[in-house]
């Protein structure tokens, strides 16, 4: 039997509003109320960090874009310099600092650290040494002038209490208390995504993906909250965070929806809806007037395209025939093509 398979990757837009409001209330207790924003137009920040600050450039919706569109928003165009690496640990990026960012003479680095220090656990770097890497990354950037923002290293696990979540609370202490020695602005994430997995209690019985797509990985909801807390670490208020997220509405691709039909024996065929987050809005909004989700919306326009291939109307006696003839990427870019036509065809009025 042929099964369809959705890779969603956004949260609900209600309750993200309402995630955004217990995280806001933590940061403004926790930075800076002053509406000057630190990075000034024509400087450069760089983005240092490991998987999660790759995806957060590698995808539309990623926090580093976030970023940068949050502050155009208000005026201020930076360049960015992403480097983010993935599985890469405090000693990696102590070693490529030069190259990766000061090199590239940023004014500002955003310094994201910690998560694969304590996950990669035997091949981790131990709190000590952990100490010595960040501390030395903070002189170099001292000595090259260039002023960096603490990041806060995000949840290994959306469950509070593991282990591994244990384990980073003294990384994570030592990167406020180092922020607070060196006058340097701290976006205290980990707190954030604390605040926001506690007002939103996991009840489903399976592992927690508030933020995250794998406990550890940002989900567009993750990134999100990172680049809020990024933008009010650089001295955004209330009314400017607002203006970040009206144009972040409007991003192409950052709240896409990836659907995959299981053609059996290990084979899919799949498609991406690539869609803003107001274009989210407005297909979830129709979606609920069908009494369905945009996930089920989405995944039964698919599954119908898929379908039309198939015999006694298609070409294909079954979806596995599709990769038995070799014909699977002809195939999937008509059915992308098709899902696009069907996406535009349910966001006209």
């Amino acid at each position: 039997m042929l099964s369809l398979q959705m890779d969603v990757r956004f949260t609900s837009l209600r309750p993200l509003s309402l995630l955004f409001a217990a995280a806001s209330l933590f940061v403004a207790a926790t930075v800076s109320t002053s509406a000057e924003i630190l990075p000034k137009s024509g400087q450069k920040i760089a983005f240092m960090g490991d998987s999660i600050t790759a995806g957060g450039w590698g995808n539309p919706g990623g926090y580093v874009h976030l970023v940068v569109a949050g502050l155009e928003a208000n005026g201020v165009k930076i360049t960015p310099i992403p480097a983010g690496i993935s599985g890469h640990k405090s000693d990696q990026m102590l070693a490529r600092l030069k190259r990766d960012a000061l090199d590239k003479k940023p004014d500002w680095m955003t310094l994201s650290c910690g998560v694969n220090d304590v996950w990669h656990g035997a091949r981790g770097i131990p709190l000590d040494r952990y100490k010595t890497n960040i501390t030395a990354i903070l002189d170099q950037c001292q000595a090259a002038g260039v002023k960096v923002v603490v990041l806060t290293a995000t949840v290994i696990s959306e469950e509070l209490d593991a282990e591994n979540n244990k384990k980073l609370a003294p990384y994570n202490a030592f990167l406020r208390d180092l922020a607070k020695e060196r006058k340097a602005p701290l976006a205290d994430l980990y707190s954030m995504f604390q605040e926001a997995i506690q007002a939103h209690p996991n009840k489903t019985g399976k592992p927690g993906r508030l933020l995250t797509g794998d406990g550890v990985h940002m989900n567009p909801a993750g990134d999100q909250v990172m680049a809020r807390g990024v933008l009010q670490a650089f001295g955004l208020d209330a009314a400017q965070l607002k203006k970040a997220e009206a144009a972040w509405q409007e991003i192409p691709g950052a709240a896409s929806v990836r659907v995959r039909f299981d053609a059996g024996k290990g084979k899919t065929l799949q498609a991406t809806a690539k869609l803003s987050f107001k274009q989210r809005e407005q297909l979830g909004t129709r979606a609920s007037k069908e009494g369905k989700s945009i996930e089920a919306l989405l995944s039964a326009a698919y599954a119908t395209e898929v379908k039309s291939l198939l015999k006694p109307a298609g070409e294909f006696e079954t979806a596995m025939a599709i990769f038995e003839a070799k014909k699977e990427r002809e195939i999937a870019g008509r059915l992308q093509e098709k899902l696009n036509q069907r996406v535009a065809d349910l966001l006209k009025p």
